[in-house]
């Protein structure tokens, strides 16, 4: 009786991955920075310029400025990051407005309201900024309370050791994406990634924005120390929320790359496909 087996097949199974809340939470959360970002870019456009210490225009130089120059008998757009200098007409400092050059930070076609209205602005950018963090109260609340952060995000101490990073960075470069039963968790890569947005950056920049606001300042007045003024607390909200979308862009192209179908699935049902190895039945 011959009693070699045949190769192993794979069968295709639904897992649930995420939970209500979190599929909740991130779709808001999608809603609600895609409006902070337009709408804090028209709040920068009433002035496009970045400072670090108390004073801002009044004393300080800037270190980030989106400035419009006279070039002739035209303007152009110049982007100032310290002593660097881009010329970036038709985008940032200088674009076009009913087909004429204007100056202007952002473009139109990049903030919220499109033309130049920063009371506008503010009112979006406050009202979406407090039902963030609502949703944000929600979403860790939930995270402590059953577990989510621990099973879910933190990482174990294989996970960490040089080798096991330096295997999961070579992997993602070359989008290899974990399969079978390894798919069923989140890697080390995406948990640190998360855990930094949730703990540090989204943190980072709702204090940002707090130190920001004079009623909150005669609240807490010593936030105005821990950052070193509102100017330097203004220029580390451009760059929190800039490290932000450079987070959204990079996990949508992950998404892309491994399956946007399945992994919207996974985010809108909660349910995600893997593949798991089933054993044959020996031959006889």
């Amino acid at each position: 009786m011959d009693t070699m087996s045949k190769p192993a097949a794979s069968k295709r199974t639904l897992i649930r991955r995420h939970s209500l809340t979190v599929r909740l939470s991130h779709w808001l959360n999608v809603l609600c920075m895609s409006v902070l970002i337009i709408s804090g870019l028209q709040i920068f456009n009433a002035h496009p310029s970045l400072y670090w210490g108390q004073y801002g225009a009044d004393n300080d130089p800037s270190i980030i400025a989106m400035e419009a120059l006279e070039d002739g008998d035209t303007v152009k757009g110049v982007t100032r990051i310290g002593s660097l200098s881009f010329n970036t007409t038709g985008v940032l400092g200088v674009s076009n407005v009913d087909g004429e050059p204007t100056a202007r930070g952002f473009p139109a076609w990049a903030t919220l309201p499109s033309y130049q209205d920063l009371a506008a602005g503010r009112r979006w950018h406050f009202f979406f900024a407090w039902l963030f963090v609502i949703n944000g109260l929600i979403y860790v609340a939930y995270g402590i309370l059953a577990r989510h952060f621990r099973r879910d995000l933190l990482p174990a101490g294989h996970e960490l050791t040089p080798a096991h990073l330096g295997h999961e960075i070579a992997e993602h470069a070359r989008l290899r994406f974990p399969k079978g039963e390894a798919a069923r968790h989140y890697n080390v890569l995406q948990k640190l990634t998360y855990l930094l947005v949730i703990f540090v950056l989204l943190p980072l920049m709702i204090v940002t924005g707090l130190t920001m606001s004079p009623g909150f300042n005669a609240a807490a007045p010593w936030l105005l120390d821990v950052f070193g003024g509102r100017q330097s607390a203004r220029t580390l909200h451009f760059i929190t929320a800039s490290a932000l979308l450079g987070f959204v862009i990079v996990h949508v192209a992950m998404v892309l790359a491994s399956g946007v179908f399945n992994n919207m699935r996974s985010m809108i049902t909660g349910r995600y496909a893997i593949r798991v190895d089933t054993p044959m039945e020996p031959k006889q």
